[in-house]
């Protein structure tokens, strides 16, 4: 007789220890369809050239170019930076997760603040690797509170700048600070996957280190000011040691050919990530102001340089019940309970009209709190 065996195959138990990435939702405990301000998506949506861009995109039955080199090359001329120190992939997260894999392992530890971006503990925890977190800083990276927390197992230290989901800046002499107090063998990765809303002006100074120092790695992505989430396109940039190493284990064609097309064209088009960046800095400045007005109902903008504001709520509305409350009125934002903030919402920016809708719910809901 043969006996059915019970035995199945194991994961590595740092797998077992992972959490699921959870996307913003856009839609309703119900089902219905909501106004999605819970994703930090481009409200404005996509540059009209990179819409074009799809309809010429190279026939679906061809491999695409392995190498993208069209968009390094058209990357390299808006940046200057040189192409063979340009890679691109599946989104920012797809380099995150390389940048992992490739320097960290069991043993090593990644460290990234509090409240800092949730792929980072994945990414640690998917190479083996022990997630370090750093305490944060009224919801901000401190500089001298992260190297506090470097050990000599240290080996990936990973900030966002601006920070998902605080919205807190470093500015280019603190990122300058917290690179030369690193070892020479960690490994620091600067996600800029907002870079496009800060003013330039106010650059941090991450794509200069990532062009002069061995350690210094520079991610960013076409999700955001862009406009093109559903392409799936990232890249990064560093020394030509470690972009070398990151080729090696990036997916092979990992973009495919109408993702290369539409990037391609949004990098050409200028005007319209600047007129994005204008945008939101408008409607976030007049949507800060509204929340600020009601500071005696306890709610909290935490300031932000990114396309999405966080507020806290610590007066007799909770981030839950204005989290029903605007579903209910056709709005989806983003609580954040398990990322530890269950006090806080986390507002994508979109059109004016919606955000002072918005403003006014929690006026509303706030005053029948009390």
């Amino acid at each position: 007789m043969n006996l059915i065996s019970t035995r199945v195959p194991a994961p590595k138990p740092w797998i077992e220890a992972i959490h699921a990435y959870v996307p913003g939702k856009s839609t309703g405990a119900d089902g219905r369809p909501l106004i999605k301000l819970s994703a930090n998506e481009n409200p404005l949506g996509t540059s009209p050239a990179a819409l074009a861009a799809r309809a010429s995109a190279v026939e679906p039955s061809l491999y695409p170019d392995p190498d993208s080199t069209s968009l390094r090359a058209a990357l390299g001329e808006l940046h200057g930076i040189d192409p063979a120190r340009i890679l691109c992939g599946t989104g920012s997260g797809e380099l995150l997760g390389i940048a992992a894999n490739a320097y960290a392992g069991p043993g090593d530890e990644v460290l990234y603040v509090r409240y800092g971006f949730s792929l980072y503990e994945i990414v640690a925890r998917r190479c083996g690797a022990t997630p370090v977190i750093a305490p944060d800083a009224d919801y901000g990276t401190d500089v001298d509170v992260l190297l506090s927390m470097v050990s000599d197992r240290t080996r990936v230290v990973f900030v966002a700048n601006p920070n998902n989901p605080t919205g807190s800046f470093l500015p280019r002499g603190e990122i300058a600070r917290l690179h030369a107090a690193l070892a020479p063998e960690v490994l620091l990765v600067i996600d800029q996957a907002y870079a496009e809303y800060v003013a330039p002006e106010d650059d941090d100074g991450a794509l200069e280190l990532a062009a002069s120092q061995p350690n210094v790695l520079v991610t960013r992505t076409f999700s955001k000011a862009y406009g093109l989430a559903g392409e799936r396109v990232g890249w990064a940039t560093g020394p030509a040691g470690v972009i070398e190493v990151l080729n090696r284990i990036r997916g092979p064609f990992n973009l495919n050919n109408s993702a290369q097309a539409v990037a391609l064209a949004a990098v050409q088009d200028a005007d319209f990530v600047e007129h994005s960046r204008l945008h939101n800095l408008d409607v976030r400045a007049s949507f800060v102001r509204a929340v600020e007005a009601l500071g005696n109902h306890g709610l909290r903008a935490l300031p932000s340089e990114a396309n999405f504001v966080l507020v806290l709520f610590q007066g007799a509305l909770t981030a839950e019940a204005a989290y029903q409350g605007l579903a209910e009125r056709g709005y989806i934002v983003r609580w954040l309970p398990g990322q530890g903030l269950p006090q806080a919402l986390r507002f994508t920016i979109g059109h004016a009209r919606d955000m002072d809708t918005i403003a006014a719910a929690l006026g509303e809901m706030a005053e029948a709190a009390k």
